[in-house]
């Protein structure tokens, strides 16, 4: 399950919960008045709780469309009708049955401009108003308020749904809120990352065109040459295909070279590079470096290494942050670097550039080990002893 969906998940919840909360005023009511022995028409409160039900399944409907950011217009106005007729006869007491009003309110108001959101929230707190009093004036017994007088009965529920009506609804927009933030910086962090990784293509490229591109123009300049000698002057025209032979691998060389990662590498100017990379990407990238220089024969070693290893990062894992160390001694250089991005695949196949790097790695007589270590952390280790044995 990815961020976003879990983000999606939670925010239902949150949403969802209104629904209980609705279930628990009304049973706490009804217990009350069992217990008290008021005298409640139990008919129509069984009336009442089939609607209720109803309602709360469209609830949840609803629910579940507002997080995937669609208006379910047809379930909103099938719940409304129903919730108003559940408080309508089961009372519309504010501690009851018309605790539903504003339910229906807190998702009915969510995906909808702020002026609509406040007028259905005064249109609500009428509502609940109006048949709260109707009841009141059929019945007193259907409200907890019973024993008051009309005026202070009429207060109480004025009050209580102004409150809970401009309450709830805000609190429910703000969960919304927090959800639709949560993917815009997913989404824009793996933008981040597509362009991350677009950079360092277009890097490469550039830098095979600089090394071989030349080579490449030069090759082809002298096999024209020596077509156009080949009858002319035979002996020249073995020079310049000699030539074209001799640039050839050398070209062949520098194009390995440029594969594999040691177009002149400099292993700070890659820690740089790298940084870079990770920071657009959305990752803390933290370097611990030596105050002195590698021996030579490690740090291109070295170089490639943190290169592959945060190319993992950003391919495999869902990091926040990367930590590379290097130090090193008169016996031995190490390079360790860590993520809090471990997966589920980390465990088995890290990534496909690893045997490749324990190859490069162990031709330096050194030993590279990775795996994830706990905590959901994966850490890369480079060790070598010095003196590189040539």
């Amino acid at each position: 399950m990815d961020a976003i969906e879990r983000a999606r998940r939670r925010t239902w919840w949150m949403l969802a919960l209104f629904g209980p909360f609705v279930w628990l005023f009304v049973g706490v009511r009804l217990v009350l008045s069992a217990v008290r022995g008021d005298p409640l028409p139990w008919a129509r409160t069984a009336v009442a709780l089939v609607l209720l039900a109803g309602f709360t399944w469209l609830y949840l409907r609803i629910c579940t469309a507002v997080v995937e950011h669609r208006y379910p217009t047809r379930e909103v106005v099938g719940a409304g009708g129903l919730v108003v007729a559940a408080a309508a006869v089961g009372g519309a007491d504010p501690a009851s049955f018309g605790m539903a009003l504003v339910a229906w309110l807190s998702v009915a108001s969510l995906g909808v401009p702020a002026w609509a959101a406040v007028l259905m929230a005064v249109g609500t707190a009428g509502a609940g108003v109006a048949l709260g009093h109707l009841n009141y004036l059929i019945d007193p017994d259907l409200l907890v308020t019973g024993d008051w007088s009309e005026g202070r009965t009429l207060l109480f529920l004025g009050v209580t749904y102004g409150l809970v009506c401009a309450a709830f609804p805000p609190a429910n927009r703000m969960w919304m809120w927090m959800l639709e933030l949560t993917i815009q910086a997913h989404q824009g962090r793996e933008a981040h990352t597509r362009l991350a990784l677009a950079e360092e293509r277009l890097r490469f490229s550039r830098d095979l065109h600089d090394l071989v591109g030349h080579r490449l123009s030069t090759i082809a300049v002298k096999a024209g040459l020596a077509v156009r000698l080949s009858d002319a002057d035979a002996d020249a025209a073995r020079a310049q295909m000699a030539e074209v032979n001799d640039l050839t691998r050398q070209a062949l060389r520098e194009l390995r070279q440029a594969v594999r990662g040691y177009r002149e590498l400099d292993l700070t100017a890659e820690l740089n590079s790298v940084k870079d990379v990770l920071e657009a990407a959305g990752i803390d990238c933290r370097c611990h470096l030596p105050y002195r220089d590698l021996p030579g024969d490690v740090a291109p070693v070295f170089a490639y290494v943190i290169r592959e290893a945060v190319t993992n990062v950003l391919k495999h894992s869902a990091a926040t942050y990367c930590d590379i160390l290097v130090r090193f001694t008169d016996d031995r250089a190490e390079l360790r670097v860590r993520n809090d991005g471990a997966g589920p695949r980390d465990g088995g196949d890290p990534g496909s550039g690893l045997p490749g790097l324990r190859e490069r790695v162990a031709a330096l007589d050194g030993e590279l080990t990775a795996g994830p270590v706990g905590d959901g952390e994966f850490l890369l280790t480079a060790v070598v002893s010095l003196p590189v044995r040539g």
